[in-house]
């Protein structure tokens, strides 16, 4: 029989302790991100892999907000983050303390997420807009682009579930 565990028996960091936590060597950066639910489920998903920062550009809202902050669950305080005006400076700034920059998106000569040798090098990932994608800007900056194997009719998913896709399968491998 299964019962669910309590939060004692989870173990997991206080807010304050997940603030000075050791975290992966990842940025998430949300390129034009429009929906609040989404970005709020990127914070989330940014605490549970316990990425370095998430970085929200151009017109992503930015906490607080009571939208971003529903289903964030408090994350917006666990996990750093930063608003720029322009994507390009957030690659930038990304790039400048040694990153390696990667879109997230279906493009030609994309390495295929399975395919990804992660090392735990520092590494941005670019989450682009859920209609348009990664801007062309970035793309042309990237070192690389990494693409979800899909087998079904749709073209894409959600940009929530791809970052947690594409950080667990990356956390997976190290």
């Amino acid at each position: 029989m299964y019962t669910k565990k309590s939060m004692d028996e989870l173990g997991r960091l206080s807010g304050e302790e997940m603030q000075h936590a050791e975290k992966h060597a990842v940025i998430v950066i949300l390129d034009d991100v429009r929906s609040m639910h989404n970005v709020g489920s990127v914070f989330r998903t940014g605490d549970a892999f316990a990425v370095e920062a998430v970085y929200l550009c151009g017109y992503t809202p930015s906490p607080p907000h009571r939208d971003i902050h529903k289903t964030a669950l408090g994350a917006t305080e666990t996990v750093a983050w930063k608003h720029y005006p322009l994507n390009t400076d957030a690659v930038n700034e990304a790039r400048l303390a040694g990153y390696k920059i990667y879109a997230v998106e279906q493009a030609q000569n994309s390495i295929s997420l399975d395919q990804l040798a992660w090392k735990g090098e520092k590494i941005a990932l670019v989450f682009g807009n859920e209609v348009s994608g990664v801007s062309d800007d970035i793309l042309k900056m990237a070192d690389g682009c990494i693409e979800i194997p899909q087998w079904g009719s749709k073209h894409s998913l959600n940009i929530s579930v791809s970052v947690g896709v594409v950080l667990w399968e990356m956390v997976r491998k190290q």
